[in-house]
């Protein structure tokens, strides 16, 4: 919906939806609302030649060791077809808060990381099979006015110490929206760009930094294995991840200016308009 605006007055664009209700919503967002289900190859069919770009925003299924959406997807895609996967930054798995570019090799720690992984395989050879231009967003913790931890703070939930902590990385959702948009006109075929902000925090100094944004109470700070105890297993995968990324072919490369550099600058506007 944030990259809508960007580009409906540059092409015709089909919304794909599995959910028949957001068709008006689509619509009135300057969209042609399509309904039909990557999970479920037989509705797909009628997409594979109705357009030349395309932006894959689908998550992978919860479950299973790869990605069917993803390869459902691309049997329909069009040969020569220029297309924009939004990945994660979980594909590089735990890397101990080292600080590296795309060149890095993947080493996705959990299920929900090598589903991505699978993924950006799959893309890879139908551009090399089909002359496709392809270009993958690694994406971190996207956050927005509407997109942050007060529900968390407000409960309490406890982040780890500082010893414990890890490295995190962040992109608010305008800024990714306008990278999508870059990659679409200045992909370099092939490419993984990093589509993170100037931002060098630990996860507990962005839950610290949202906290004082709002006037709520900091996170009570537990070592690790205290922590373990007191959140569920998938949040705790979380905090279990330690990287840092280079964002310099992004700005490079796609000539990306980020409206919001760091999470500082974005929770002080925040902030200050609710």
């Amino acid at each position: 919906m944030r990259l809508l605006p960007l580009l409906r007055d540059r092409f015709r664009i089909f919304a794909v939806t599995s959910q028949p209700q957001r068709r008006a919503e689509l619509r009135a967002a300057g969209a042609v609302p399509l309904v039909a289900d990557l999970d479920r190859p037989q509705t797909l069919a009628r997409l594979g030649r109705l357009a030349s770009c395309v932006v894959h925003l689908a998550p992978p299924p919860s479950e299973g060791a790869v990605d069917r959406r993803t390869r459902n997807l691309a049997a329909i895609l069009p040969e020569g077809a220029t297309l924009v996967y939004v990945s994660t930054t979980g594909v590089y798995g735990d890397c101990g808060g080292a600080c590296f570019d795309e060149t890095r090799p993947v080493s996705p720690r959990n299920p929900r990381a090598a589903r991505r992984v699978d993924a950006e395989r799959v893309l890879r050879r139908w551009a090399k099979r089909r002359g496709g231009r392809l270009a993958i967003l690694r994406v971190p913790g996207i956050y927005a006015a509407d997109r942050l931890p007060l529900e968390r703070l407000q409960k309490g939930t406890p982040a780890l110490t500082p010893e414990d902590d890890v490295h995190t990385n962040h992109i608010h959702a305008d800024d990714l929206a306008r990278i999508v948009m870059l990659a679409l006109f200045r992909l370099q075929p092939g490419r993984v760009y990093h589509a993170v902000d100037d931002s060098d925090m630990k996860m507990g100094e962005y839950f610290d930094a949202v906290a004082d944004a709002f006037g709520l109470p900091r996170p009570p700070r537990l070592p690790r294995p205290a922590l373990a105890q007191a959140v569920s297993p998938m949040l705790l995968s979380f905090m279990s991840e330690s990287r840092r990324l280079d964002n310099r072919r992004l700005k490079a490369e796609l000539g990306a200016r980020l409206r919001w550099p760091t999470v500082h600058d974005a929770l002080a506007s925040i902030a200050g308009n609710s």
